[in-house]
Formats: C-alpha cells, structure tokens, sequence
C-alpha cells in the first residue's frame, strides 16, 4: 500500500523517516494512505463521549454522522426523556475510546494520544 507525507501528500518509500517533498519528519501509525494524518485526539473524542454524548458530539467529531444524528435525534425527538440512552451510549463509548478498544476515526486514521 502506497504511504504518503501527512504534512505535503507527497508519496513516500515504506520505511522512510522523512519526506523528500518536504524534509519534514514522517509521523509512524498514523499514515493509512490517503494523505493524512490522524489529527484527532483520543482524549478530546473520550470526554466529548463522556459529557456531551448523549447529543453525539464525539460522533460527530469522529466522523461517525451515522451515529451522531441517531443520539441527537433520539435526545431531540423525545424531548429529553430518551437522552438517558444516549447519555449511557455515550459514557460507554467515551470509555471504549478512553481505554483504546475504539482507536480509530470513521476514515481509519488512529486517534493520536
């Protein structure tokens, strides 16, 4: 699979520290190929999950809109009485990010520490 410089998008060889492009450092795990790093904080998306989740802002920020509307929607349409669901899916999923078992963006990008 082709790597590419998180900083310039540049195509980089497998097992190179710095982009030719660029001469910048090339960041190890977070590269998955499409010209990005991850960018994306594991502690940020956990308290977002944590505090804010029964409105799915972690979702939202993780890019998982699917999910995001569906606890919005849930706490919306129901007036509150449903955020209860929300908020226990949330402490869960903040947790889940927290402790690492969800590691990953909706693009496949690792959520850096």
């Amino acid at each position: 699979m082709a790597k590419f410089c998180q900083n310039c998008g540049t195509e980089i060889k497998d097992g190179a520290d710095i982009c030719l492009n660029c001469g910048k450092q090339v960041s190890k795990g977070n590269n998955n190929g499409n010209g990005q790093g991850g960018g994306k904080s594991k502690i940020a998306a956990g308290l977002l999950g944590i505090f804010l989740g029964s409105f799915g802002v972690h979702n939202f920020y993780l890019g998982y809109t699917g999910k995001a509307v569906a606890q919005l929607l849930i706490t919306v349409l129901t007036c509150g009485i449903g955020a209860a669901i929300s908020s226990i899916w949330g402490l869960i999923e903040g947790i889940l990010i927290l402790t690492g078992s969800i590691d990953k963006d909706a693009n496949g990008n690792y959520l850096e520490n």
